[in-house]
This record gives structure tokens, sequence and C-alpha cells, in this order.
């Protein structure tokens, strides 16, 4: 077993509305499956399941500590593509120690996890750099990791913004 001690959160069901998905792509619920950090990382069949990317309203969910960072760390390393991450803390040692021992593209930082729907800088190539198409081919990886990064902050907050309501 991969993850025995994995537990969905919510989901994991069949969508059960109508709709027009077909069979074949198992349209299900949003859902989200808290795996322990430990049994993330205890294999590489075991990593590769957890961090594998699924076009799909799927989530992992797992739980850390100042004492388990450096295991978040090393599954960020582990990541195949470093596309995308978001650092979402108000601590700014925080933040500059996760982004200064991680090297994703394009990795957006702050306060009030805007982290939904790119900024019109941003092009569909990891560190937002249009050359970066063709993942997987040795031309794609030259030229993603000859480009620059992407950090966007969200540090500065205005006045009279309010953290919306818990959902």
């Amino acid at each position: 077993e991969v993850a025995p001690h994995a537990q969905v959160l919510f989901g994991g069901q069949a969508l059960q509305e109508s709709h027009k998905i077909p069979p074949q792509y198992g349209a299900v619920e949003p859902t989200a499956v808290l795996v322990p950090l430990e049994e993330m990382l205890k294999s590489e069949k075991s990593f590769q399941t957890c961090a594998k990317e699924i076009f799909a309203p799927f989530q992992i969910v797992t739980l850390y500590n100042d004492d388990t960072l450096p295991l978040v760390l090393e599954a960020c390393e582990r990541m195949s593509h470093h596309l995308t991450a978001a650092v979402v803390s108000n601590d700014m040692e925080f933040q500059h120690h996760v982004l200064s021992h991680t090297v994703n593209g394009t990795t957006y930082v702050g306060n009030r996890a805007r982290t939904t729907g790119a900024p019109q800088n941003h092009w569909f190539g990891p560190a937002g750099d249009p050359r970066g198409a063709g993942i997987g081919t040795p031309e794609a990886i030259q030229l993603v990791w000859s480009c620059h990064r992407e950090i966007i902050q969200d540090t500065m907050i205005p006045s009279e913004w309010t953290q919306p309501k818990a959902t």
C-alpha cells in the first residue's frame, strides 16, 4: 500500500450531477486527501503517487511543523518539473527560508494566498517564460533553467483589506 494512513478529507466520489464528461476521464467531486508527510516520502513509489500531476479537482494535503519543515523542502526538491509553488505565511523569515531552499519557477509568496489566476505577466511556461514549452525534452530543460525565476510577492497589504472568513 502506498499510504496506509491516508484519509479522504472530503469528496472522493464519482460526480453525481448531470454532466457530459466521458466516463474514461473519471469525473469526480472536488477531493482532498490527507497523507502523512513521512508516508509520502517513505519510498519513490509513495512520493510519485502523491506528487503525480493530474488534471482534476484533486489535492494532496499534509501536515508539518518547524521540526518537519526539512521534509517539506525535500518533497519540493523531489518534484520533477518545479513549475509553480506558493508560500502563504505572514512570517517573513519563514518565507525567506523556503524561497532560498526551493527552485520552483513561478512562486507566489505572501499573506493573502493570491495563488489563483495567473497575473498578466505570467505566460504558460515555467518561471513565466514561454521558451519553457515542451516539458521533459533536453531543449526545454535547458531553456527553463536558463531563464529567470519569477517570485510574485504579496506582502504589502492595503490598510482597508480584511482577511476573508474561512469557508
